[in-house]
């Protein structure tokens, strides 16, 4: 009766060991689930893995839909999330975590030896060995929750990368408007110094204009010409970084950007305990936690298993010519006479301080970003303002006062010439300064998590979409209007500002 409540019981754990092998399969979303929610909570887009013909065939028609008008900033995000290759493939990364965590899930298959020998009397032996490995069947629920922490890792870890593809669609995408507004503006001083070498050559032919005058404005329009290639090249650059971000060629690489930059949002917003937003948010910070859990779940493993490496039971059916069958079994254990498990202890414990050491320097890391980028974010923002309310409108009305002066005859072409060249730095500088607000701003982001708190989701949130402010008509490379007979230098008209300008 005992003999059968043994067996009875041996049976059971089998039977709910087969259980749990069965229930580790591999789950419908392979993972992908964490990835789309992250985007679309965080940035309100969408991402997919591309894995069919029909995935790709609706991917390249959203792609194509996005790409029939200037492609906007979020627009260049959705881009670069749908067809980034670099990451599609780290999207195969769940597919390798949750590959492990299956089989690590699933019991050992077991072994079976057969031997078949004929002594030199003629008795035959047969030998048929079933065996197994009961260690890892006994730490088998102990590996699949180490490698479930794992998967739940990679989880984080690749929506982490998603969010980094979309800043960097952010960065590559303001780079490259800006780039492009600042080779068409590069153009037009071109013209603009053009039309004031002419001039000065005329006037120097009259003998109106000295040696120096006419030589400065020879070398204004000879820098003009070097700045504009540099100009075009840049734009070519910035361009060619956003293609490759969005994962574009052929024919989809034709797409057409904005003339300019959006425009500073009217009001800042004020953002605070930054900090402990990151600490909750940061998916890098959340994988470096798990990533500690799972080595101090190992280090446990590691010394539980220290002195048995290897623990085998087998069941053996034996056949002799002269005795007949013979049942029983067998157990293999490593004697840990000069292995005691020590050194494997040891590399454990290592691996964990390290994992821990790393957590709390990824901790430092992301405090420090985020008060940097604030610090950057505040800035540049407060400096771009300034351009637009002071420096711009200022430049301007000097420019509209001296053209006035210039038709009334009060003001000499020297003024005209010298007022355009001071122009240039201004608007320049206004448009740099507008592309290091709109990086500042991702690079905050970035820093905080993929979002700012009370933003929105989308990379445009905080700023609904709002004409540039800059209007279209500026700045133009026309000549000015003048009520004298002889030709003026074309001046270089100064970006419009809203009411707020002074």
């Amino acid at each position: 009766m005992k003999q059968r409540f043994v067996s009875t019981r041996i049976g059971a754990g089998i039977a709910v060991l087969l259980f749990l092998a069965g229930c580790t399969t591999f789950s419908r979303d392979g993972g992908f689930n964490t990835v789309s929610s992250t985007a679309t909570e965080r940035l309100g887009k969408d991402a997919v893995i591309v894995k069919t013909d029909a995935d790709r065939d609706a991917v390249a028609k959203r792609t194509q839909e996005l790409l029939s008008k200037p492609v906007s900033m979020d627009d260049a995000v959705q881009v670069a999330l749908l067809n980034n290759r670099g990451l599609q493939a780290s999207y195969a990364e769940l597919g390798l975590s949750e590959a492990d965590l299956v089989q690590a899930g699933r019991l050992p298959n077991p072994g079976f030896t057969f031997s078949r020998t004929r002594a030199g009397n003629g008795d035959l032996n047969i030998g048929r060995t079933f065996s197994a490995n009961v260690l890892s069947v006994l730490t088998l629920p102990f590996a699949a929750h180490i490698e479930g922490r794992r998967f739940e890792q990679t989880k984080l870890e690749t929506a982490d990368a998603m969010l980094k593809v979309a800043a960097d669609a952010r960065r590559a995408y303001v780079n490259a408007v800006a780039a492009g507004q600042a080779a068409k503006y590069a153009e037009q001083v071109k013209d603009s110094a053009d039309a004031g070498a002419t001039l000065a050559l005329r006037m120097r032919q009259a003998g109106n204009f000295s040696r120096l005058d006419y030589a400065r404005e020879q070398a204004f329009y000879a820098d003009s010409v070097a700045q504009l290639a540099r100009a075009r090249q840049q734009a070519v650059a910035a361009r060619e970084k956003l293609t490759r971000t969005m994962g574009l060629w052929g024919a989809g690489a034709q797409y057409t950007l904005p003339d300019r930059l959006p425009d500073l949002p009217k009001e800042r917003p004020d953002l605070k305990d930054l900090e402990s937003f990151a600490m909750q948010n940061r998916l890098d910070i959340q994988a470096a936690k798990l990533q500690t859990q799972g080595v101090a779940s190992s280090l446990g493993l590691s010394k539980a298993t220290r002195f048995i490496n290897a623990l085998d039971v087998g069941y053996l059916n034996n056949y002799e010519t002269d005795k007949g069958h013979e049942h029983g079994y067998e157990i293999s254990v490593e004697i840990p006479l000069f292995d005691w498990g020590s050194a494997k202890v040891a590399r454990a414990e290592a691996i964990y301080m390290q994992s821990a050491n790393r957590l709390a320097q990824t901790a430092i890391d992301a405090r420090s970003e985020v008060r940097e980028s604030y610090a950057a974010y505040v800035t540049s923002y407060d400096v771009t303002r300034h351009y637009r309310d002071e420096v711009i409108p200022l430049r301007k009305t000097i420019s509209d006062e001296l053209l006035l002066r210039y038709n009334g005859m009060l003001a000499s072409v020297f003024e005209l010439l010298a007022d355009s060249r001071e122009q240039v730095g201004a608007v320049n500088s206004y448009i740099d300064a507008l592309k290091d607000y709109w990086l500042a701003e991702t690079d905050l982001q970035q820093a905080a998590g993929g979002h700012l708190p009370g933003a929105g989701s989308g990379p445009g949130a905080k700023a609904p979409p709002a004409k540039p402010h800059v209007p279209d008509d500026t700045p133009t490379g026309g000549s000015p209007s003048t009520t004298q007979s002889s030709p003026a230098p074309a001046a270089q008209p100064m970006p419009e500002t809203n009411s707020e300008g002074k």
